[in-house]
């Protein structure tokens, strides 16, 4: 039993003596793989730059026509003319509809035919109550006589008075026969096609016509912004932008002419209105459209690359890039944004470089290769300005 135990012992003893042997060897014989150099991490970088801002308010509105008339006929009768096709550009005072005119005139002839009758019945009984008047200063006619003369002549003049009157109402309602356009602006769909009776003030309007040239776009803004608007707008005129939010480019400019006496209460927002001369037809009534309201220029502001700003923990930052080609992380104050880049409040100086593309490789302290050879460290501090 003894010798049993005696010759495991040896066994054991021999067995971490190999592993021992082969571990230093293995140590001896590989590389130290701690020490290999770390690549450096490519990255596209940007210059911190500094230059005039617009300070702005960016919300969506939709485009209205500054007027809109819907064409209703006053009376009633057979569309005999249409003098436009759907869609045309028409002037203040362009004839537009002709209706049937041939009862409004028969009326007007009856009308006047009858004033006609009453004035020459008047002008006669004025003449016998004159007559009546100096046979009661001689004597022959009686008092009665005169006062029946003089009030039927007063009844045939108001019955004239009467005449002229219904005569301008008929031809008041033989000129609403011929309808002309009460704006300028553009047509929009013919509801009722000639040949067809019309009504008096009947649904839906005839065309409706459409002003837009000028033309309004109405956005809203919330409350809290309502002062500073108010007190920039005492100084200056504000400018308003409208984007078209389809075909991406396309850009219109105006100005703020209108804000809203009172603020919604379901929303929190209020009403206000840019003009826009829209000469070029590029904004349409019912278009919805990105506004941008231009309270100021902010001068002398750093800015970078939207891109560049990175959210994390700790807040907000960026990664600079130092002289020494490492990338070094710094918090940042973000103040407001604008068209891609970032209005930065503190944490940057002008001229410095910042990562736009590659963060999420970088650490502090790591070696970076710049991709991009645009941008070229400058000293903090010193003149990088560009052109907004």
């Amino acid at each position: 039993m003894r010798f049993a135990t005696l010759i495991r012992k040896h066994y054991c003893l021999a067995a971490a003596s190999i592993i021992l042997f082969i571990a230093g060897c293995s140590k001896e014989s590989s590389p130290v793989s701690a020490q290999a150099p770390v690549p450096a991490v490519p990255v596209t970088v940007a210059n911190v730059e500094q230059h005039d801002v617009p300070v702005t308010i960016r919300t969506i509105g939709n485009v209205e026509a500054i007027e809109t008339v819907g064409i209703k006929s006053l009376i009633g009768g057979e569309l005999q003319e249409v003098h436009f096709k759907e869609g045309q550009d028409v002037t203040k005072g362009d004839l537009l509809f002709v209706i049937d005119p041939r009862q409004a005139k028969a009326d007007v002839a009856r009308a006047e035919g009858n004033m006609l009758r009453d004035q020459a019945q008047a002008k006669n009984a004025r003449v016998e109550a004159e007559r009546y008047a100096k046979l009661l200063q001689e004597g022959v006619a009686s008092k009665q006589q005169y006062d029946q003369f003089f009030s039927n002549a007063d009844a045939l003049e108001a019955a004239v008075e009467a005449d002229k009157a219904s005569l301008e109402y008929l031809k008041l309602q033989l000129s609403y026969t011929r309808i002309y356009a009460p704006v300028t602006g553009r047509t929009g769909n013919l509801v009722v096609n000639r040949g067809n009776l019309v009504k008096a003030n009947d649904n839906p309007a005839l065309v409706t016509i459409n002003q837009i040239t000028p033309i309004y776009v109405q956005f809203g803004i919330p409350e809290q912004q309502i002062p500073e608007v108010k007190r920039f707008m005492a100084a200056k005129s504000l400018r308003v932008q409208a984007v078209l939010k389809q075909g991406g480019s396309g850009v219109e400019d105006g100005q703020l002419t209108f804000i809203d006496n009172a603020v919604d209460t379901t929303t929190g927002t209020i009403k206000l209105k840019g003009t826009f001369s829209n000469s070029d037809r590029g904004l349409w009534p019912g278009q919805f459209v990105d506004v941008v309201l231009t309270l100021t220029m902010e001068p002398n502001a750093v800015v970078v690359p939207s891109q560049a700003v990175q959210t994390g923990q700790q807040g907000q930052y960026v990664f600079v890039i130092k002289p020494d080609m490492t990338a070094e992380m710094r918090t940042v104050t973000v103040k407001r944004t604008f068209d891609n880049q970032s209005v930065i409040g503190s944490g940057l100086q002008n001229g410095e470089r910042v990562v736009t593309d590659g963060q999420l490789r970088l650490q502090k302290g790591s070696k970076v290769e710049i991709k991009n050879g645009a941008a070229k460290y400058s000293a903090p501090g010193e003149t990088h300005t560009s052109t907004p």
